[in-house]
């Protein structure tokens, strides 16, 4: 079995969100990056399976410059096999899924996972766009996820419950918890992850279709007015006219 884990490259999520003078990019200066954390679902039930079924390969892919190249190392001592990162940055979801849909076209991959979204951008879109490039099932987001020789069983939530779904090989799943427990490289991971192969290939298709307009931190909150329980008609009053949302 071929399993192909998508990562990205995200910011920690205790980052000060700050942007470039024309408010066009995100700021890296000083910012500490890391494999987004929906995409260790994946990564860690991929290896386990691996495990399970006492045999086959975990490729990690990134689309990302060469300063991703410290979490690729950190995903391949967790316990993936081999690494491709695409030489591209991420401009947009349908650039990134197009990348992943021709590595995993070339790869012939029996499985494709990733995270349910990254948690800069929470786009929740390529999941769907790699499944559609490449004409096979995809199921999202799923929490549980068990192989049985060539069929898939995965579990996820939908409105008001859950639903159960099988499918066979291939197919794209995004993953979020409670699918396992991420792991965290032990010594020896680190170690071997330092010759483990880590390919580097140009990007093909299409140039991104859209591009960022400005970029804008969110207002500042406001003062808090404090209106007495016995006058309502003011606290009315300033919600119709001042906050407009009555």
């Amino acid at each position: 079995m071929k399993f192909l884990v998508c990562i990205s490259n995200v910011p920690d999520t205790t980052t000060k969100i700050a942007f470039t003078p024309d408010n066009k990019e995100f700021n890296k200066a000083g910012v500490q990056f890391v494999i987004n954390p929906w995409d260790e679902y994946a990564l860690t039930r991929a290896i386990e399976l691996k495990e399970a079924q006492g045999g086959g390969t975990v490729t990690v892919l990134n689309v990302g410059e060469a300063d991703t190249e410290p979490n690729i190392r950190k995903a391949l001592a967790i316990g993936a096999d081999d690494a491709i990162r695409v030489n591209a940055a991420p401009k947009d979801a349908f650039f990134v899924a197009q990348q992943i849909a021709n590595v995993a076209k070339e790869g012939a991959y029996d499985v494709i996972l990733m995270g349910k979204e990254s948690i800069d951008y929470n786009g929740f879109q390529v999941h769907g766009m790699v499944g559609e490039l490449l004409g096979i099932p995809t199921v999202a987001p799923a929490m549980k996820l068990d192989m049985s020789g060539n069929t898939a069983t995965l579990e996820r939530e939908i409105e008001g419950g859950k639903e159960i779904v099988q499918v066979n090989t291939p197919f794209v799943a995004s993953c979020q918890q409670p699918m396992c427990e991420p792991r965290i490289p032990n010594m020896r991971g680190i170690m071997t992850a330092r010759t483990k192969p880590l390919k580097v290939v140009e990007p093909t298709g299409d140039a991104p279709r859209t591009a960022v307009a400005e970029y804008a931190l969110p207002p500042k909150k406001q003062g808090v007015k404090l209106i007495p329980a016995e006058n309502a008609g003011e606290l009315i009053k300033l919600l119709r006219n001042e906050a407009k949302v009555i």
